[in-house]
């Protein structure tokens, strides 16, 4: 007998890519009938409600529901997905992704296989739009500058990691080590993936399970995204200091010297130099990572976009991680 499934979906403002996971879900392999679609939305305004209504109406044999997520955040939306919920395996998705067809299956083989207590694949990075800025964030967001040593983005190979996105896991693990953590708005997968290697479970990653996942569209966007997940790292590593990792620990002391620099540059002229210097280098090493990039794509714009894309990336994280070190409150 195949297990039952429960697809948890914490989901807010989506109109653009939610037609895409709903597609994608329905196209899975697994049994229909094994499967429900639990949908914590956070009261959308836009046409996200409408669209997921109309899939409904037209799929009528695929169970989904959705529960109205009043504190608008990812972790409550996880958690109150769970709790709506009845499957023997949870999974865990995105409305910013769409897994392939055999995506479920492959999550259910690895669990019953005994493969590790939380199981994940790997990111196919997309751009959010066709503009040029929107596939340059699309590439910085999997390239080795961007997100360092994650292995989810990057070329990898079966076994054991830190952590995955989307995870899938037996309902049982809940009641041993406890939901998401909602008082992090962020980093809340990285925190519950922590807890089960710290209760003896091993996050396993598996290549052969594959998601699409749509990137950022705008550099603004890019920008709150990765400011808030600078923020709640630093909560997080308050509480776990021994996750850190390097390439985690450069943005902020990348940023640190930056804004020291452009301060002390308005009152001492040499530390001018040393501004230029910094950003010299800094950009260099961008641009030289760029003109690589565009003998693979084959696309001119990628020497602006790329170091534009990966500087907003690093900055905007750094900022959100110092700034978190002043910020007494979560929230």
């Amino acid at each position: 007998m195949q297990p039952t499934v429960s697809i948890i979906i914490p989901c807010y403002n989506e109109e653009a890519t939610i037609h895409h996971l709903l597609d994608a879900i329905f196209a899975q392999t697994y049994p229909r009938e094994k499967i429900e679609v639990v949908i914590a939305d956070g009261i959308s305004i836009d046409s996200t409600r409408a669209q997921i209504d109309a899939f409904q109406k037209q799929h009528a044999d695929l169970a989904l529901k959705i529960v109205d997520n009043i504190s608008r955040t990812i972790p409550s939306a996880l958690n109150l997905s769970i709790r709506s919920s009845n499957g023997e395996i949870i999974v865990r998705l995105d409305a910013h992704s769409a897994p392939i067809p055999e995506y479920v299956q492959r999550c259910v083989d690895a669990l019953q296989a005994g493969k590790g207590a939380n199981v994940g694949g790997i990111w196919q990075i997309k751009p959010g739009a066709q503009t040029w800025i929107a596939q340059s964030i699309a590439i910085a967001a999997a390239h080795p500058l961007g997100v360092g040593d994650a292995m989810y983005r990057l070329n990898a190979s079966a076994g054991a990691v830190d952590t995955v996105p989307f995870g899938s896991f037996h309902r049982s693990l809940i009641e041993k080590i406890g939901g998401f953590d909602e008082a992090l708005l962020a980093n809340e997968d990285y925190e519950f993936n922590t807890r089960v290697r710290q209760s003896g479970g091993v996050v396993w990653l598996d290549p052969a399970i594959r998601s699409t996942y749509f990137s950022r569209s705008t550099l603004f966007a890019l920008a709150k995204q990765y400011y808030r997940y600078g923020f709640w790292k630093y909560k997080m590593l308050q509480r776990y200091p021994n996750t850190i990792k390097w390439r985690q620990a450069l943005p902020p002391v990348f940023t640190v010297i930056l804004y020291t620099l452009l301060i002390m540059s308005v009152f001492i002229p040499f530390t001018r130099f040393l501004l230029a210097l910094q950003l010299t280098l800094y950009f260099g090493i961008l641009t030289f990572a760029a003109v690589q990039v565009v003998k693979i794509h084959r696309k001119l714009f990628l020497v602006l976009g790329l170091p534009l894309a990966i500087a907003t990336m690093h900055i905007a994280w750094g900022s959100g991680f110092l700034s978190s070190i002043f910020v007494r409150k979560n929230g």
